[in-house]
């Protein structure tokens, strides 16, 4: 089983976030702006949470899921491919 996540909204990527806005002189929305627009977009409109990967990866790992096997999940909000 693999999961794949996108864009993670961890203290680095708010570090990442803040020197982008730093930068360019704008807020951190903007900068947040600027990454997802990099990306190709995310259509949920933010990154994912540490949570959300880990209660994915929970679950994943649980008897609940027991009959699961070798399936790839990716939990990126949507984001589209830009190449």
């Amino acid at each position: 089983m693999r999961v794949s996540a996108g864009w993670v909204e961890t203290d680095a990527a708010a570090s990442l976030v803040a020197e982008i806005a730093r930068q360019n002189g704008i807020d951190t929305e903007g900068a947040r702006k600027i990454i997802m627009d990099s990306l190709g977009g995310i259509p949920l409109g933010r990154p994912c949470s540490p949570r959300e990967v880990a209660e994915l990866i929970g679950f994943l790992v649980s008897a609940r899921a027991s009959a699961i096997t070798g399936t790839g999940y990716v939990i990126d909000g949507g984001t589209v491919p830009t190449a």
